[in-house]
């Protein structure tokens, strides 16, 4: 990870997702506030996650899910090839509609 990317993770789906420092801070700060000090968890959902999803609107977009019943993280990032960037993330208790792309093995 460079000194600009605060997230630098590769996903099970074989690309890495990252977001600089200072977009992370436009998230906590006008999206998310719930979030600040959260990145660590936010890169282990990307790098770990439960579930991923496909974007109902953009197929491009994935959905990465972590946690339970009622509540998981989301993690959303756009790939682009054999990257991606992080859209945002936030906790929900409704993981949403789209098609399931990956699941963990239990």
């Amino acid at each position: 990870m460079d000194a600009e990317n605060l997230i630098e993770v590769a996903t099970p789906l074989g690309f890495t997702v990252r977001c600089t420092r200072r977009y992370w801070e436009f998230i906590v700060t006008h999206k998310h506030p719930v979030l600040r000090g959260r990145g660590p968890e936010v890169a282990q959902v990307l790098g770990d996650p439960d579930e991923i999803r496909r974007s109902r609107k953009d197929p491009t977009v994935l959905l990465f899910y972590r946690g339970s019943a009622p509540r998981w993280l989301c993690a959303v990032a756009r790939r682009e090839d054999d990257s991606g960037f992080l859209i945002t993330a936030y906790p929900t208790d409704v993981i949403k509609a789209g098609e399931t792309i990956w699941t963990r093995s239990r």
